[in-house]
């Protein structure tokens, strides 16, 4: 093959759709290719105009347009126009113009439709808009991975093993030993009429009716949990592993509408699972002490890497990391407790920002705060509190949760209140929403209840969503606030990096990313009276209502997975490479499938400030 040949072939290779195209036919691609150069400001394709090539770029740019003349999108290197007319076998139906000195490869329609015929990979990308090859491409990820594109009814395998509550301890025993389970579920009523009321667990048995020397004959609903976590039958293994993890529950009754399927318990998924995240928690709860707690944290980026490599999506993910994050928060409480004694009141200890939305990763810091019962006496209370939220930020931070840079900690007094000042502190932030509350919203409004009193935050939550969805102005201020951070997408959808400093030539995938993407999908939340917290959860109530269309909703949902799987995968690489991890990426450090997809995600974020921008433009005229 001749040197030029080469060239372009070797190019070509580099970008989707070609680089996983079958040699032979990127060889008869490469020979059929005419090499085009224009000036900027040439139109390539006229409107009308019969459709007989498409364009790949070697070097350049150019602009694509609406046959109205609206500005429809911006293609580089690596990428194709053209091919929509070809595939319709119509005239033009978006003209081209160069924006900029450009070098083309002409590809003629003969070749075109040859390829479309014979690779099914070319096809697709062709069909689809680049919104869809989004989709597309976060689809085979996904496909890939056993624990969400299974059920969880694989893990159930054995009789479901029931008794009705008014059972007695010693036959309730007798019960789960005959039958070799764990756990035993609790019925109310009979026949079809039979409802799941409780479960006991032989833990319940050691730790609720031996260590205290319950008689033989107590009814096992004397010590039964109630209110219980369950999943539906249809529901997925990871989703089962994520509520796991959530609510800090070794069991879960699987349903289908009223009936009980079957249990699946937390060794069923440790031994499908192998990121083992589910057995860090568990371990994570058997330690005794602080330093206990340090050794196992080490084993956290190990579990983090594992799921990485075994193509789990950012959301189970990010909930795996937020639960282990709880649970060593959860543990240090016990331990406080353990250490100062009972609390004096009633407290809810909260997580706030990436903790709460479970959508944590392995860079992040604390964010967390306290709401006290109304009876706290800040003069006989507050000693016993603030040592409390001080063992507990110092062991997070021995388990590598660094401090908060802005001291948004429960060991700050200001977040640690009684329940009627956490109210009065919502109210202000969205009743007078000046600077400084706008920066608490975009922390707070991302808040979970993790030990304790929890229904103390499940009050906030439903103050929030009552208040925040009819609050137009503080809406409106919140969107001014969502759109500081844009996407780092130029002119020419060319990577706009970091000019000098530490991270000069790079991005911040979370400053530039995620991050606008949580603060954008946040406002529109808040405006729908969702209580969710976590992203993907929120784009699910929004789905609700009018808001938002649903091919809208379905771009922002890939673009979120995309740009946080691509942080992940970052972060996870500089950890195999022992190196610290961090949200700085360089743009030739990434593969040219996530370059590409890149570009396309970052443009779903600009469209969609733009929407934000648009949606609450007439009330922020308003208030200016």
């Amino acid at each position: 093959m001749q040197a030029e040949l080469i060239d372009i072939r070797n190019h070509l290779v580099q970008h989707p759709p070609f680089k996983d195209m079958p040699e032979e036919l990127v060889n008869q691609l490469t020979a059929s290719i005419e090499i085009v150069y224009v000036r900027a400001g040439t139109q390539v394709l006229e409107i009308g105009q019969p459709s007989t090539e498409m364009y790949y770029i070697r070097s350049g740019a150019a602009e694509i347009y609406r046959r109205s003349g609206e500005l429809y999108n911006r293609v580089g290197e690596g990428e194709i126009f053209g091919q929509f007319g070809l595939l319709m076998q119509r005239p033009v139906r978006f003209p081209a113009k160069a924006l900029e000195d450009s070098l083309l490869y002409r590809v003629p329609a003969e070749t075109f439709h040859y390829l479309f015929e014979q690779d099914e990979n070319f096809a697709d990308f062709v069909e689809i808009e680049d919104r869809s090859r989004l989709r597309s491409a976060l689809s085979r990820r996904e496909k890939s991975n056993a624990l969400m594109t299974s059920r969880v009814t694989r893990l159930i395998s054995r009789k479901t093993v029931s008794a009705p509550t008014t059972v007695r301890l010693q036959e309730a025993a007798r019960i789960m030993t005959d039958n070799g389970v764990s756990a035993l579920l609790l019925m109310e009523g009979e026949g079809d009429n039979a409802r799941l009321k409780g479960i006991i667990t032989d833990r319940d048995l050691r730790t609720r009716a031996v260590i205290d020397a319950l008689p033989s004959e107590t009814p096992v609903r004397e010590i039964m949990t109630e209110d219980l976590t369950t999943i539906r039958a249809s529901s997925y293994i990871f989703e089962a592993m994520l509520s796991m993890l959530h609510n800090n529950v070794h069991h879960l009754p699987v349903m289908d509408g009223h009936e009980v399927r079957g249990v699946v318990a937390l060794s069923d998924i440790v031994k499908y699972e192998s990121q083992s995240s589910l057995y860090l928690v568990s371990n994570i709860y058997h330690q005794q002490h602080v330093h206990g707690l340090k050794k196992i944290s080490y084993d956290v980026r190990d579990s983090f890497v594992r799921m990485v490599n075994e193509d789990a999506n950012s959301h189970m993910i990010g909930s795996a990391m937020a639960g282990i994050g709880r649970s060593f928060t959860h543990r240090l409480l016990e331990l406080g407790e353990e250490k100062l004694g009972p609390p004096p009141v009633p407290y809810c200890f909260m997580a706030l920002g990436s903790m709460a939305r479970d959508e944590q990763l392995v860079v992040t810091d604390q964010d967390n705060a306290m709401i006290l019962d109304d009876s706290f006496v800040p003069e006989e209370h507050d000693e016993y509190f603030l040592a409390l939220a001080k063992f507990v930020s110092d062991g997070l931070a021995e388990c590598g949760y660094t401090y908060c840079t802005g001291d948004i900690m429960a060991t700050n007094p200001k977040w640690r209140q009684p329940l009627r000042v956490w109210r009065d502190y919502f109210t202000d932030w969205i009743e007078n929403p000046k600077a400084e509350a706008l920066l608490n919203s975009s922390i707070f409004f991302d808040l979970d209840g993790i030990y304790g009193r929890t229904d103390f935050a499940e009050e906030l939550k439903t103050l929030v969503a009552e208040k925040a969805s009819h609050s137009q102005h503080f809406l409106t201020l919140m969107a001014r606030n969502a759109l500081n951070r844009t996407p780092p997408l130029g002119f020419f959808r060319t990577f706009v990096l970091e000019e000098d400093g530490k991270h000069k030539k790079t991005f911040n995938l979370k400053r530039r990313g995620t991050a606008p993407l949580s603060d954008l999908i946040r406002v529109h939340a808040l405006a729908s009276g969702s209580r969710a917290q976590n992203s993907f959860e929120r784009l699910k109530s929004i789905a609700k209502t009018s808001l938002i269309v649903e091919d809208d909703l379905d771009n922002l949902r890939d673009a979120l997975e995309f740009i946080s799987i691509v942080r992940i995968r970052h972060q996870a690489l500089s950890l195999q490479a022992g190196q610290e991890p961090d949200n700085n990426v360089r743009p030739q450090d990434l593969s040219p499938f996530e370059r590409s997809h890149l570009k396309d995600a970052f443009q779903v974020v600009s469209n969609a400030q733009k929407f934000l921008r648009f949606r609450y433009y007439n009330q922020a005229a308003r208030y200016v």
